[in-house]
């Protein structure tokens, strides 16, 4: 049997382009979620259907693996396949391809399924199981679900101007989406260049009008980005590795 793998061609445009008319980690975020809900409306098992069943996903974990970015007007390929469902939790891959079929980024990333009225993570039903069809994850670096902040002294500590959520921020189920804390966690960085790994470990979802804190801990090797809240909770907690 097929894997319900899901892919779709693109242009790099100038909009998705940084100063470099390069590729932007924030576009190419954009282009996996895009490619996820493609497949799932083309099953059947998009938003609609899962709204009056009052469930929807809500993404805990990406791990991003660049061999290379591409470059404005490149040709490349998209795509997605999901590797595994438990219980509440599915797990999927994405990819990006050049015009010679060559991956040129891998990423691994996890959702949980949410009851959106007790707001609570419940088990895939069957009919979202047998919507996708598994099939065996890609190569590629496969990191603990958890980045970690560094304690004390292990990292050079610098904290930001704090973010007041706008609504250009949310998405359609009125929480920052999921692209929009990568984007918010790369501007902090003074130099978001040459980045060949990332991962993101979301905590909790901000809403209109919080305010976000920011705190970039730089340990050498890697930065880390801790979005908190007023009480020094986290919303999302990223790592980059440049190199």
């Amino acid at each position: 049997m097929e894997i319900s793998l899901y892919e779709y061609k693109k242009r790099i445009g100038f909009s998705e382009c940084d100063t470099d008319r390069r590729f932007t980690i924030t576009a190419l975020i954009d282009a996996f979620q895009d490619c996820s809900t493609f497949q799932s409306e083309d099953l059947g098992i998009g938003f609609d259907v899962l709204a009056a069943k009052d469930l929807l996903w809500v993404i805990n974990y990406w791990e991003v693996q660049i061999e290379k970015l591409p470059h404005l007007c490149d040709y490349v390929t998209v795509g997605t396949f999901p590797y595994s469902f438990k219980s509440c939790f599915g797990l999927r891959n994405f990819y990006l391809k050049d015009e010679n079929d060559r991956y040129i980024v891998k990423a691994n990333s996890m959702w949980t399924l949410i009851d959106s009225v007790s707001v609570k993570p419940v088990k895939a039903p069957d009919f979202i199981c047998d919507g996708y069809t598994t099939g065996p994850k890609l190569d590629m670096a496969y990191s603990p679900r958890k980045v970690l902040i560094p304690k004390d002294g292990e990292a050079s500590v610098t904290e930001k101007e704090p973010i007041h959520i706008q609504r250009h921020h949310l998405d359609s189920n009125n929480h920052v989406n999921n692209g929009q804390y990568v984007k918010l966690a790369l501007s902090e960085l003074e130099n978001g260049r040459d980045i060949s790994h990332i991962r993101i470990d979301y905590r909790k979802q901000a809403k209109f009008q919080d305010v976000i804190y920011p705190v970039v801990y730089d340990t050498g090797r890697e930065k880390i980005v801790a979005l908190y809240d007023g009480e020094q909770k986290p919303f999302s907690v990223s790592q980059f590795t440049q190199g």
